[in-house]
């Protein structure tokens, strides 16, 4: 069983890419093979429009047509058992690469055609591949769910994720640790001491629920797969 990581954050070794490495240690321990990519290793485009996956007999099989340097990472994510995208939030979004990802990987393996028996949309995919989204974030919970109202703004990439690939979860870190060292900039608005206790305290908390989240989406994919 395969399980992909894709880091969406501009960083590396800071709160996104530590999730999605908990998230991997939990998947690794549950029995799959682990990869992780980061996105702004890559120059590359988000949905060009060309309509290749949707031209009636098109032979792209879910894969986008468009090929560019995130071509291998897409031909890796097509073949995926497991597939958990990671994210820090920025302007109530994620990262524009990480947008420009969901759409290449998602439009093409989602369909305009309606099921007749059901009336639900066929799926180009003839499996279920849970998927997960991490968000990281500078806004405490509280006013990221009502005052942000992100479970909404957020909540749209798990809906398109989980009606491709049938199944996806969420999970969120709240106030985040930024900066290395607050004093050297203009952010009034958050107290270091505050930051700091909540990295001390809640953040190893944030890794353990990423490293039971890449558990419990292998052994999904085990039994939705049967």
């Amino acid at each position: 069983m395969k399980a992909l990581f894709v880091n969406g954050s501009p960083r590396k070794n800071w709160n996104t890419h530590k999730m999605l490495e908990s998230a991997m240690k939990g998947a690794a321990e549950a029995g799959a093979e682990v990869e992780l990519v980061h996105l702004y290793d890559f120059a590359f485009k988000g949905c060009i429009s060309c309509f290749a996956c949707k031209v009636k007999g098109s032979r792209t099989n879910g894969l986008c047509a468009f090929k560019d340097a995130l071509t291998p990472t897409l031909e890796k994510a097509r073949e995926a058992d497991v597939i958990v995208i990671g994210s820090p939030v920025y302007l109530s979004s994620v990262t524009g690469p990480t947008r420009s990802f969901i759409e290449r990987l998602g439009f093409p393996a989602m369909t305009y055609l309606v099921d007749e028996k059901t009336g639900g949309y066929v799926r180009v995919l003839d499996k279920t591949v849970p998927t997960a989204m991490i968000y990281t974030m500078n806004c405490p919970q509280d006013m990221a769910e009502k005052v942000m109202n992100y479970p909404t703004l957020l909540g749209v990439n798990s809906w398109a994720l989980e009606r491709i690939f049938g199944y996806c979860e969420t999970l969120c870190a709240y106030n985040t640790y930024q900066f290395n060292d607050y004093s050297r900039y203009d952010a009034t608005m958050f107290k270091e001491a505050d930051k700091a206790r909540q990295r001390e305290e809640q953040f190893p908390k944030d890794l353990q629920n990423a490293c039971e989240l890449g558990r419990r989406l292998v052994r999904v994919a085990g039994e939705k797969n049967q």
